[in-house]
């Protein structure tokens, strides 16, 4: 009677850790903490609001810059240094070291800087003359080059822009008033949006 107790008891034993065990893992999977895999932006800021001259035109926004690597490819001279031998006329063997210039391709990692500027453009006065809200953007490239891009709101609601590009070292925006076909007076000078560091 005690060794059929003793088997119930083991076997009742085991069917718990049976139970049991898938339980405790089915609680460490929903314990477990979720991982991210989004990357951060290499800057991310708002800029402004900054006014045309008589407040009655007002630029603000958003800009972000991802930095991406990628293989640059170039050719790059190595000095190698080999022994030439050769044999004289009596047949003696003579030998001296000579440097030669070896073009090697070869790489190294560069990075692009993808930037986009989102903007919200707002004008208070949008009859009569000069009734339209500008702003012009300039970005200056880490080339030296530079670039402008031009927004206008000619409307009483505010207007919403983007634009994009890469490799800038600087971006500014001059809020100003004009007309349909262009900016006229009350200039805010350039203001800052970006700068690259």
């Amino acid at each position: 009677m005690r060794f059929v107790s003793r088997i119930l008891i083991g076997a009742a034993a085991a069917t718990m850790v049976a139970v049991a065990a898938p339980a405790v893992a089915s609680a460490a999977t929903a314990t477990a903490p979720a991982t991210s895999s989004t990357a951060s932006p290499y800057f991310d800021a708002d800029w402004g609001p900054y006014f045309s001259s008589d407040h009655k035109s007002k630029a603000e926004g958003h800009v972000s810059v991802d930095k991406k690597a990628y293989k640059f490819w170039y050719w790059k001279t190595f000095h190698v240094k080999k022994q030439v031998c050769w044999k004289d006329k009596h047949g003696n063997k003579h030998c001296k070291w000579v440097v030669e210039k070896v073009k090697k391709k070869v790489w190294k990692w560069k990075h692009d800087y993808f930037y986009t500027v989102d903007s919200t453009l707002t004008n208070t006065k949008w009859w009569g003359g000069k009734k339209c809200a500008w702003e012009t953007f300039k970005v200056v490239g880490m080339d030296g080059s530079t670039s402008f891009k031009n927004f206008r709101n000619c409307t009483k609601n505010p207007k919403h822009y983007s634009f994009s590009g890469k490799n800038a070292a600087h971006i500014y925006v001059d809020v100003s008033r004009g007309g349909f076909f262009g900016p006229k007076s009350h200039h805010s000078g350039w203001q800052p949006v970006y700068h690259f560091s």
